[in-house]
């Protein structure tokens, strides 16, 4: 089992949403009385390139983790269609869904949250090969000892047996990358990866996506509050305000020529931008 390195992709765009809404029932407030839905995307167009790491970004409450959710179809659209190499995946069920999910992952913000503290690395990152029943014992050892040493975990024998808690966030959070690439997946959303890791780790794990993507060809969305975080990574980005997108194109030119005023705003309370300088 080794990892695919180079892929073929006659499509346009690898993923896609065209006027997709999300809105979420209100409920029932005090005394019975009905709240207001509350929408959270309207009307949102994306469309990402193979090999791309397209970046969205935005405040919290935004939208931005709600359009990766769907994405990765951990929730549906209200309305609107969801497009994986122009193949629409909004009603994928079965045996259809279970190779969607082989093709996308997901990297969620909270490496203390997101593993399993009973299940040592080893079972954590093979775990995606058991369920999609891939390989024997040996060879899925091979691969996640494969993986581990990817994403910068060496000597990956010395990690294979530890448990999350013996380990650092930034090293955690290599732990989730692993997980996420075990699958050769085509598409993987990165949930602010970085919010929980100071600058200096943040960096790093920037640059080994960035490293992952340019090995491997597999197409990221990175979401983010941070458009310097953005900028040193993503090729284009959206930027997203109350579930809309205001502004899109290539990072530089966004950077360098913000159109919108919410676009400026998050501009001007970044830190400075000389510390995500290489």
């Amino acid at each position: 089992m080794t990892v695919c390195k180079h892929r073929e992709n006659t499509g346009k765009y690898l993923m896609e949403m065209r006027k997709v809404c999300k809105i979420y029932s209100g409920g029932m407030g005090f005394l019975g009385r009905k709240k207001n839905n509350v929408v959270a995307l309207e009307r949102v167009d994306l469309a990402i390139r193979p090999g791309e790491i397209y970046g969205l970004v935005g405040q919290s409450g935004s939208g931005k983790t709600t359009a990766g959710r769907l994405m990765v179809k951990l929730e549906s659209p209200s309305q609107g269609a969801i497009y994986l190499n122009g193949e629409p995946v909004n009603r994928l069920r079965g045996e259809k869904l279970r190779r969607f999910r082989s093709r996308v992952q997901m990297i969620f913000q909270d490496p203390y949250q997101s593993l399993n503290p009973h299940l040592s690395i080893a079972d954590t990152v093979s775990e995606p090969l058991t369920v999609h029943g891939i390989g024997t014992g040996a060879q899925r050892k091979k691969k996640v000892l494969e993986i581990l040493e990817v994403v910068g975990l060496r000597p990956a024998i010395e990690f294979y047996h530890r448990y999350p808690h013996q380990l650092s966030g930034g090293q955690r959070q290599r732990v989730a990358i692993a997980r996420a690439m075990v699958l050769e997946p085509e598409f993987i959303v990165a949930d602010e990866p970085t919010s929980m890791l100071d600058a200096t780790i943040a960096i790093q794990i920037l640059q080994l996506l960035r490293r992952i993507r340019e090995e491997y060809q597999m197409g990221f969305l990175f979401i983010t509050h941070n458009l310097a975080a953005a900028n040193f990574l993503c090729d284009r980005i959206a930027v997203i305000h109350e579930g809309q997108i205001v502004e899109e194109g290539e990072t530089r030119q966004i950077i360098d020529n913000p159109q919108h005023p919410y676009t400026r705003k998050l501009i001007e309370v970044q830190p400075r931008f000389s510390c995500w300088q290489e």
